[in-house]
């Protein structure tokens, strides 16, 4: 992964308890937080610039869905005049692929995109499984979407692959982050957000990066640089979370950068969905003679 961040140690993964040493090292107290609003958002837009910047390579890929996280990225590294691409797979009917192009479009993008017929997705998914060891619906299609993505990429000799993980723990994306707060406890989604960033090894890191190591990629990762983290975790909760909107301070802030409004605030779609893998796997599996996907994956360990 991204050198600069120090995920990787001499071409492998950091265990993971140096990785929740690593988080540890930077939490903060909820009492602390930052409440205004506009400063929140000038710091952490300089923060996010910054961070791509220090990891601007001569040629790069974007892997791109056409949310906020890849669409910022992209927007970033456009205005600092870098030369990439942006990758993004799926199958017919991918919500994914239909944003990507609207925003490639909209913000002038190198774009390129394959939409993947099912023999071709079912080879992806028998390596990636494999390559994982395990038969995990989510880590099977999340997977699937770097593998394919990262082969496009491949195609082009980039090597360097710009990703936008890490963001949903630190702006509260998930669910888990919303039945934190009930009753408005702040505090409680503050400390959800950190406890995913420390599950974020076994969950997230692991997979990317095997992946990314098995194809030859260097994945950036710039939300999970050490001070977008501390800054996007000094910003009050109440800004990232409301009963309509995820990821409040972070779309406002790739406005204030400068990204259209339609992609700045477009509904998180996980990747599995968005790219619309998780039914193409359910196709694989009926079209086989399982009933359940899990039992469909487990049968392409080998």
């Amino acid at each position: 992964m991204t050198q600069i961040l120090g995920i990787v140690k001499e071409g492998k993964l950091i265990p993971e308890n140096l990785w929740v040493k690593f988080v540890n090292g930077l939490e903060n107290n909820f009492d602390s937080l930052e409440t205004n609003k506009e400063r929140s958002k000038r710091e952490l837009a300089e923060s996010l610039v910054n961070v791509v910047k220090k990891r601007i390579v001569p040629k790069s890929g974007v892997l791109f869905s056409g949310g906020v996280d890849s669409s910022l990225i992209s927007f970033i590294l456009k205005k600092l005049n870098c030369s990439f691409t942006c990758y993004t797979v799926g199958i017919e009917n991918s919500d994914d692929i239909a944003w990507a192009q609207k925003a490639a479009n909209e913000h002038k993008l190198n774009f390129k995109y394959k939409v993947m017929d099912l023999s071709e997705l079912e080879d992806v998914v028998k390596n990636v499984v494999n390559l994982l060891n395990d038969a995990d619906i989510v880590k099977a299609s999340v997977g699937s979407v770097l593998y394919a993505a990262g082969k496009l990429a491949l195609a082009d000799s980039n090597t360097i692959l710009f990703s936008g993980l890490g963001s949903e723990e630190i702006f509260a994306g998930y669910q888990r982050h919303e039945d934190s707060l009930q009753g408005s406890n702040f505090e409680a989604l503050h400390k959800e957000c950190w406890n995913g960033l420390k599950k974020m090894w076994s969950r997230d890191l692991l997979r990317d990066f095997t992946i990314a190591k098995h194809l030859g990629l260097d994945l950036r990762v710039p939300f999970l640089d050490k001070d977008v983290i501390k800054t996007a975790m000094n910003v009050h909760p109440m800004y990232k979370l409301d009963k309509y909107n995820k990821k409040i301070i972070l779309r406002e802030t790739a406005e204030f950068i400068g990204l259209k409004k339609e992609f700045a605030w477009r509904k998180k779609q996980a990747a599995q969905y968005g790219s619309n893998f998780v039914n193409g796997i359910e196709k694989l599996a009926k079209k086989k003679g399982f009933k359940m996907k899990k039992d469909y994956l487990q049968s392409l360990l080998k």
